[in-house]
This record gives structure tokens, sequence and C-alpha cells, in this order.
């Protein structure tokens, strides 16, 4: 379930009120009038089953709420109630298919962000997996795989595209340039220093690495390998299960490819960077594409299980809130219809 937090103006808190009460998906409904200070208003507050939180925020975004007032949800661990058993019976589907899209651009958007955090993450992923490839360890190449955190922009990538929001394409896009030519430059400058430490050498980088050379020979099963595991991605941001992410960050060659360009730049091993920059392209493309792809289906398979909805309540869309006005800086944004109905 979703615990959302909303703060409406008291002019539009009885509207809001009655939408809220008549949709089954929403239990332990409290209003609290004149609560509210910044912005001013009522707060209303409720959970509602994940199968139907897509179609509430829709409607309280046509009621103006997102504009005049705000919206905060929260995920809910434990619920112990039989009128969130009966919500939950209510609304169609299961939990767990569902696909809450304000839910989804949140967390992907925040990933867009080229934080210092972010950097210094990408950074040492590539240089232990720069260390990884030199050694033939496959556990530090393991290890990389988790610490990196490529797979937010990818996932951000995804749903940007879906929904065609070019800013977020961007955002993405230079988080994932930068900070990938920023980690490879450090791994580059990293390899060269403990080359004079005396700690690693070329020859290391040329010697047989049975445990560690596809990542410089793609194939067809580096695609495989790359799609699978962006459907299996997007599944989990888009379930909430950050627990099957860790898996999928495992099973893709992304920070080891780039640091093993980095490592075969910095030794002048030109045609083993070649193959490790296309083994990055490649699980990068793969990745994007399930995603975009995954999604598609999960939207268009919604679609179909929100118009098993009662026809009453396809049937109750709330007006859309007035135009301009002192509260409401500008026109209401389009909110498109998934539930089927008219």
């Amino acid at each position: 379930m979703l615990h959302l937090r909303i703060i409406v103006p008291t002019d539009r808190s009885a509207a809001v009120q009655e939408m809220l009460s008549a949709d089954p998906a929403v239990a332990h409904l409290i209003v609290l009038p004149g609560a509210a200070r910044t912005p001013p208003g009522d707060v209303l507050l409720c959970d509602v089953v994940r199968e139907g939180a897509d179609e509430v925020l829709a409607a309280l975004r046509m009621l103006g709420v997102d504009r005049a007032g705000g919206v905060v949800g929260d995920g809910v661990d434990v619920t112990l109630s039989a009128a969130a058993d009966r919500a939950a019976r209510a609304a169609p589907g299961l939990g767990a298919d569902a696909v809450v899209w304000d839910e989804i651009a949140q967390k992907t958007g925040e990933e867009t962000r080229l934080s210092v955090t972010y950097l210094l993450l990408i950074t040492l992923a590539t240089v232990i997996a720069g260390i990884g490839v030199l050694l033939d360890q496959p556990i530090l190449i393991v290890g990389a795989m988790v610490v990196g955190p490529e797979f937010g922009p990818l996932a951000a990538l995804s749903v940007a595209l879906l929904r065609w929001r070019g800013s977020i394409v961007r955002r993405s896009l230079l988080a994932l340039g930068i900070g990938f030519l920023a980690a490879m430059a450090v791994t580059v400058l990293s390899t060269w220093a403990l080359t004079a430490a005396g700690l690693v050498d070329r020859s290391m980088l040329l010697a047989d690495r049975p445990m560690t050379d596809f990542i410089w020979r793609p194939d067809a099963l580096s695609w495989v390998v790359g799609f699978l595991a962006g459907v299996a991605g997007m599944l989990s941001v888009t379930s909430n299960r950050a627990g099957s992410l860790v898996g999928v960050l495992i099973s893709v060659t992304t920070v080891p490819a780039a640091a093993n360009v980095a490592v075969a730049l910095g030794y002048g091993v030109f045609d083993e960077a070649l193959g490790s920059l296309v083994q990055l392209l490649i699980n990068l493309c793969a990745i994007v594409v399930a995603g975009v792809l995954t999604l598609l289906v999960q939207r268009l398979w919604w679609e179909r299980v929100a118009a098993a909805r009662p026809a009453w309540i396809r049937r109750r869309r709330p007006a859309p809130a007035p135009r301009g006005g002192p509260d409401v800086p500008g026109p209401p944004r389009s909110v498109p219809d998934r539930t089927g109905g008219g």
C-alpha cells in the first residue's frame, strides 16, 4: 500500500474527500480541517492499495491538488486492517504487478542527478573492476558490479523515452556519459600509479585471463544477457523490490567493460580496448531497449486490467480544476485516462 498525505485548499477539500471516499482502492481516510499552514488548507491522510494508486494520483492532479496544495506518498510495510483487505480485493490486479507512474518517475528521476556521490561510486567501482581485470579475479568484478550506480540513469532513461520527457533523457545521458568518462579517466591514472608502484604491469593484461576475458570478447549472448537483465531490473523498479536489483547489477557487464577499456588504453592495448567498448555499448543499449519494452508491456497490460474496474468507478472522473486563479499558476496538465473507460 501507499500512504498519502494530501494538502488541499479548503474550497476543494470536499471534492477531494468525495473522490477518495468513493474509490474502493482507498482506505483509512482521515480529514484534519485547517491543519496545513504552508500551503494553507486541509490535510487528508489515506492509504491506497498499489493497484489503485495510479488512478487516485491522476484524479488528484485533475483536481489541481499538485499545484494548489501537495501530495506526498510513502510505502506501507505492515497493514493490519479489514478495510485495507477489502480495498485490495476491490481493486483489480495485484499490487506486485501494479505500475505507479508517479512513483517510478520520482524514483528514477532522482538517479539522473550528476551528484558527487554518483561520480565517486562509479569511479570507485571502475577502479576496483580495473584491478580485478588485471588480477583475473571475478570476485572483484562482482563487487564492482554491485557498487556501480549506473542502472539508476539507465532506468530513468527508459522511463523518459517511453513517456518522452526530453529533459530527463538529456540528464540521464549526461549522467551516463560524464560518469563513465570520469571513471575511466581515473582508472587510467590509477593503473599508471599502480604500475609505477610495481603492483601491476602490462604483462598481466596480456596474459591468459580465463575468468575475465569475456569482458572484452562480446558476442550475441552479450546482448541476450543485457536484455534479460534490463527486463529484470525494470521489473524490480516497478514492483518496488530492491532485492532483485542486486542480482541484475551482478549480471550486466557495464562497469567491468568500462574498466577494461581504461586499463587497455593505459597500456596501449587498443584491440582489447575496442572490444571492451563494444561490450559496454551492447550492454547499455540492451538494458535501455529492454527497459522501454518492459514498461510498454506493463502499461498496456495494466490498462486492460484497469478496464475491469466497475463501470461506475470508470465513469467517475473529477472535473478539472479551474484555470488560473491566485492559487493555481497556469492551466492544469492533461492526465491520460488509463482506466480504459470514458
